[in-house]
């Protein structure tokens, strides 16, 4: 395929610009920042129960027998955020599962990761179920 020289950018600022402001027409039409904290919260909850972490040289670990459960919990949460980001219209369906999946992975998967992954993972179900995308916002009237 033949790029036409005229219309495209020529220097690294304006393809800057270029890839900027598409990533922004992008993300605001999806619920991003929901996507982000659910994304975010499968991670500690994944990344507890199979590391071994040394504190002060003494060994710490964080392993328990719900492992599986900690798997599945942090990998739902990631394919959610995933999802929030590439189907907006679920966001509903996603944000109600996140919340539900964040509230399991407290007593399943070290305290929803040491609460870091259970507080993103409330933040970012809550922010799926209020998000109003663009074709839904309410038109605004000027002053009256």
């Amino acid at each position: 395929m033949l790029l036409n020289p005229a219309s495209s950018p020529t220097t690294g600022a304006e393809r800057l610009r270029s890839a900027h402001h598409r990533f922004r027409v992008w993300r605001g039409g999806r619920p991003f920042w929901a996507g982000l904290f659910t994304l975010a919260a499968g991670i500690p909850i994944l990344y507890f129960p199979y590391v071994r972490l040394s504190l002060s040289g003494i060994p710490l670990a964080l392993s328990t027998t719900a492992g599986a459960g900690a798997l599945i919990t942090g990998v739902l949460l990631i394919v959610l955020g995933i999802s929030l980001w590439l189907r907006p219209q679920t966001r509903v369906f996603a944000g109600i599962a996140a919340l539900l999946l964040s509230l399991v992975s407290f007593p399943l998967a070290n305290f929803g990761g040491l609460f870091i992954g259970l507080f993103a993972g409330l933040v970012g179900g809550s922010l799926a179920c209020a998000w109003v995308g663009p074709a839904q916002a309410e038109p605004r009237d000027g002053p009256a």
